[in-house]
């Protein structure tokens, strides 16, 4: 926080430098709340005998945004207040406090994104890696900032940290921490086709496991990106980690050693009235069980405006998931497969106000499972979100 604090008077000092040299500024300020009715047949993805889960969440929400000719800041504070009734009874708020930060100079390019968030990991760990967690609250801090040099119109320097601490409030996952930074070239070829080779190290540690657990990778990461039309893009990129680890056990340590390809690739088609997104990609996650964990994951998502005032939605997940590193919480991971698709309607009722109608439906399956698992789940959701303020100096 107390680097978050020093970047935030430093970039306040540098907005009064550049507003005595008469420089524009714009200030918005949207808030909205919303509110929506939930059911799931499957609310914890288990395969032992559950019964039909319904809720309720309350989202009050601010979004922020400044802007000057150097300097952009952009901010949405938001809360969720849940409850579940039914097969399951629980009760909790989610709190979302995020910060992004970008200051321009001639050359350079100043960054940051970070912030507080506070969520269940079964609706987000789970959506991000295909690990079914416990039902619990995730509290994770995150500071990344980042800094690109301009060294000629086709070469820039690309530099980053990345600092997180994860907290979970049941003692039956682990807390971690990672550190990382990376550093590297970019070059545009052509107009159309740009190069980034970039040298990368994390490390990744638990803070409270019965089991400790540390592993740390350097590794070397290059992408391409082409432009195939104003429409079209693809990223493909790929590169070697070297992974090492150690697990504490009460009968010693063990360390590991392995190298371990990391790669994916990404495609985006616009269309005057629709986008479709393609992305895989293999990569190494930090789990609350107390290891690292590789994720294979494919997704497809698109969008499709009807009309001005009502849009189709499709997302489409599917992974597979693997210890790559450690154990977790003693025993080993087993292989995970996980897939969502979730369809949903975007409403326009009046001028201020939305709606939304969504399903999604999972499936999960393990090696150690005695079956899979499956759920059905709906949301019908109402926003409210009245006229910006906004104003400029």
């Amino acid at each position: 926080m107390r680097g978050v604090g020093r970047l935030l008077v430093l970039l306040w000092l540098l907005e009064c430098t550049t507003a005595g040299q008469s420089e524009a500024a714009e200030w918005s300020l949207a808030p909205s709340i919303g509110a929506k009715g939930v059911y799931n047949s499957n609310l914890l993805l288990t395969p032992l005998p559950h019964h039909d889960t319904y809720g309720y969440w309350v989202t009050p929400a601010t979004e922020f945004a400044g802007k000057t000719e150097r300097l952009d800041v952009s901010s949405r504070l938001a809360a969720d207040i849940v409850g579940y009734f039914g097969g399951e009874d629980r009760q909790f708020t989610n709190v979302f406090a995020p910060l992004s930060v970008r200051y321009r100079t001639d050359k350079d390019l100043f960054g940051f994104n970070g912030g507080f968030t506070r969520d269940n990991t079964l609706l987000s760990e789970l959506q991000a890696t295909g690990v079914v967690l416990q039902f619990a609250q995730r509290n994770q801090w995150t500071f990344n900032p980042t800094w690109t040099r301009t060294v000629t119109e086709k070469l820039s320097v690309q530099s980053s940290v990345q600092l997180s601490d994860t907290t979970y409030e049941t003692a039956r996952l682990a807390d971690h921490r990672v550190v990382g930074g990376s550093g590297g070239l970019q070059y545009q070829l052509t107009e159309r086709d740009q190069i980034l080779l970039l040298g990368s190290y994390t490390d990744f540690r638990t803070t409270d496991s019965p089991f400790p657990f540390r592993a740390n990778f350097p590794g070397i990461n290059m992408s391409l990106t082409h432009a195939l039309d104003e429409s079209l893009t693809g990223t493909v990129y790929g590169g070697p980690r070297f992974l090492s680890s150690t697990t504490q056990t009460p009968v010693g340590s063990f360390d590991a050693n392995e190298t371990v390809w990391l790669a994916g690739a990404s495609m985006t088609k616009k269309f005057e009235r629709a986008m479709v997104q393609v992305t895989f990609a293999r990569d190494l996650s930090p789990s609350g069980f107390g290891l690292l964990i590789q994720t294979n994951r494919g997704e497809v998502s698109g969008t499709y405006d009807v009309s001005e005032t009502l849009a189709l939605g499709l997302n489409l997940v599917g992974m597979i998931t693997t210890g790559k590193a450690g154990t977790a919480i003693g025993a080993t991971f087993p292989e995970s497969r996980y897939v969502s698709v979730a369809p949903k309607l975007t409403w326009q009722l009046l001028e201020w106000w939305w709606a939304e109608v969504s399903y999604m439906y999972r499936w999960r399956d393990t090696d150690i499972a005695i079956s899979s698992a499956e759920s059905h789940g709906t949301t019908f959701m109402v926003t409210y979100s009245p006229a910006h303020l906004s104003f400029s100096h």
